[in-house]
């Protein structure tokens, strides 16, 4: 069983996804850890994100692994570091660059392949997993993604500054060449803006069960 989650950042993607699986008993694969280690790895080189081909090159001789919903680079569990600054600053044009997102999907359809899994990201319903079992897509305003982002901890700007760097990266995502942010067809629309986390899983939750 697939079940595929997307949305922009600061919807409740990873939390809700990480529960979610917990109550199903399966596994929560977050498609953005790969995509932030690579940029954890590439920051660590001199390579522009303007040089597609170098990067993409990079990119493909890093080995990634999932353990326990733990994003594993090179053999080192790198989670605790995906969301420093200076990762959520580049990680939008790294995973813009087309011969990445393949490379990414590759792996973690092969990771997957024997798996049931929830999975959030931006592109599971429409590019990774089209034939997701459930879809759901989940939204919340600007404002409010902010604000949870910036509850979070995790970063140092100041909440105003989280609020811009969320919509530039929300417009990269959706003007993408391949793998752009928008809701599926099929996919279940919820605007957590007013929801509390537990609201929002007991609707995907019926949804399923029914």
């Amino acid at each position: 069983m697939v079940i595929a989650i997307d949305g922009p950042a600061g919807t409740g993607k990873s939390t809700i996804s990480a529960i979610i699986a917990k109550k199903l008993g399966i596994t929560y694969l977050n498609s953005g850890s790969f995509y932030r280690a690579l940029t954890l790895a590439l920051n660590e080189t001199d390579i522009s994100t303007e040089d597609a081909n170098r990067v993409a090159e990079f990119c493909r001789a890093q080995k990634l692994d999932y353990e326990n919903s733990r994003l594993v680079l090179n053999g080192v569990d790198v989670e605790d570091r995906l969301h420093e600054d200076a990762v959520s600053s580049r990680v939008a044009l790294v995973s813009s660059i087309v011969d990445v997102r393949h490379f990414v999907n590759e792996r973690m359809r092969e990771i997957t392949k024997s798996l049931s899994i929830v999975c959030e990201g931006r592109d599971m319903t429409t590019v990774v997993f089209p034939n997701a079992d459930y879809k759901f897509y989940l939204d919340a305003s600007i404002e409010v993604q902010a604000e949870r982002r910036y509850k979070q901890g995790v970063s140092n700007l100041t909440l105003e500054e989280i609020r811009e760097a969320i919509k530039k990266r929300d417009e990269i995502d959706r003007n993408k060449s391949e793998g752009a942010l928008y809701r599926a067809k099929d996919a279940i629309y919820i605007d957590t803006s007013a929801l509390t986390i537990d609201e929002v899983c007991e609707i995907i939750i019926s949804k399923i069960h029914s």
